[in-house]
């Protein structure tokens, strides 16, 4: 649904601009084409470079109208960025709560000052942790198919709530 609804004439010319609430179905998928999760997901978001959607989305989005279907290539750079093999980390395994396995994600590195960061366990070995601070899909080109549900007019108090959760 959208604030367009009511007026056939401004549906049919409604774009993604800046200043719309766009709600997007999308599928994502690595570079040789598989799927890289299970199920269709949906996404609503403020156009307008707020930073909930990747930029380069973001644009390739801008002018299309709602029931619109596009597909995206992304190298790494415009994506989840390269893997960084400077952002594995390895602490000792008392720094972690009593459950723990490989998979889990933490806010910051446990016993260390809080960083903002999310780092994933991807071993645990004679005492030891390795954390991974990258994301679990850098380094790797990515496919995402987006379907345009539908789009609407943001409030002045949307925007600049969405403003201050930024930082601007």
């Amino acid at each position: 649904m959208n604030d367009f609804e009511d007026d056939e004439a401004a549906k049919e010319q409604a774009r993604i601009c800046n200043g719309l609430w766009v709600t997007v179905h999308y599928r994502l998928f690595d570079a040789q084409g598989e799927p890289l999760e299970e199920q269709t997901r949906e996404l609503t978001y403020l156009h307008g470079g707020f930073g909930a959607i990747l930029p380069k989305l973001e644009e390739v989005l801008d002018g299309r109208a709602a029931g619109e279907s596009v597909s995206v290539r992304l190298e790494p750079d415009d994506a989840f960025g390269d893997y960084d093999a400077g952002r594995l980390m390895i602490v000792p395994r008392e720094r972690f709560p009593g459950e723990l396995e490989p998979g889990m994600v933490f806010e910051g590195i446990p016993g260390a000052e809080p960083d903002g960061e999310l780092y994933t366990v991807t071993d645990i070995a004679q005492g030891q942790v390795v954390l991974d601070g990258n994301h679990p899909l850098a380094g790797i080109g990515v496919r995402f198919d987006i379907d345009v549900v539908s789009m609407r007019a943001a409030s002045e108090d949307e925007i600049a709530a969405e403003r201050l959760a930024r930082g601007d």
